[in-house]
């Protein structure tokens, strides 16, 4: 009989035990209880607790959490009521206060969000609202963070995710966008219009530049040529003395050129009176001329 008794007792002894041991996990942590009152936090490893004694009073985990909270309706600045679905990103990081802190944290942490978010809203017009996403977000998380320090909670980020104005709202800022989308149409067609005429009266401009510049030239070449032209002119005409003088003309021959010339510019059509440049020779050899008639 003792045999069966002392097997049972070292059963019972061993369920003991084996209920008594646990093991921690990664990322999680366990708040021990002695008596009712708080005596340890168990973390990651092998642990043994007395039996009748000691109690898991909670099991938490150490991960960050995503708490994605219904929308919440929120009145703005200029009396808007909006739908807004928040994200809030938190982790525990004191197990004992967030075990001993607050009575059903994530439910604290859900209605003080609410709260936030309409103190927050409650100072923008809705205008700021839909542009200062960033702000808001910031200013959540600084006065979330804050407020649940005592209760061991870490709050790590905040968003939010959707805006939701009422349903006239929506239409009529669809219709403000489409006419400052009209209006930003017709402000770049005006300015393409008037970068077009600016451009072809840059064209005309530079067009009527580069004619002048042209008929410069022009004028310039011509004016050179017929230069060039006069003193070619020269330039054979003084050969052409300097030819006579070396080939030692008397003064016959150059009297009979002159009358030569004299003889071709009395052909013209023109009515001229031309006077030989000896005219006193003339007048003394039509004299002599004369003397010989008289004598015959």
């Amino acid at each position: 009989m003792m045999i069966p008794v002392f097997v049972v007792v070292l059963f019972i002894v061993f369920v003991m035990i084996v209920a008594n041991v646990r093991v921690v996990p990664q990322s999680r942590a366990c708040i021990i209880e002695r008596l009712g009152a708080y005596c340890t936090t168990w973390q990651v490893g092998f642990h043994v607790k007395l039996p009748f004694i000691d109690r898991i009073a909670n099991s938490m985990s150490l991960k960050e959490k995503v708490m994605d909270f219904p929308p919440q309706p929120v009145i703005t600045k200029d009396n808007v009521t909006i739908q807004i679905d928040t994200v809030v990103y938190c982790q525990v990081t004191d197990p004992k206060l967030y075990t001993y802190g607050v009575e059903n944290p994530n439910f604290a942490l859900e209605n003080l969000t609410s709260t936030t978010i309409r103190n927050i809203i409650g100072e923008l017009e809705l205008d700021e609202t839909l542009t200062s996403r960033d702000v808001i977000n910031t200013k959540m998380r600084s006065i979330l963070d804050e407020a649940t320090d005592p209760w061991g909670i870490k709050v790590t980020r905040v968003e939010v995710k959707n805006i939701d104005p009422p349903k006239a709202i929506q239409e009529a800022m669809e219709k403000q966008m489409r006419a400052e989308r009209e209006r930003r149409e017709q402000i770049l067609i005006a300015e393409g219009h008037k970068q077009s005429a600016i451009l072809e009266a840059e064209g005309k401009k530079q067009a009527m530049i580069l004619e002048a510049e042209a008929q410069k030239e022009a004028a310039v070449q011509k004016a050179k040529g017929e230069a060039e032209a006069i003193l070619e002119v020269q330039k054979a005409t003084a050969q052409g003395i300097q030819m006579i003088k070396e080939a030692g003309a008397d003064e016959s021959v150059i009297k009979l050129r002159s009358l030569e010339a004299f003889e071709t510019a009395s052909k013209g059509a023109a009515n001229k009176i031309i006077i030989p440049s000896d005219i006193q020779n003339m007048a003394g050899f039509l004299t002599s001329v004369k003397e010989l008639v008289k004598g015959n």
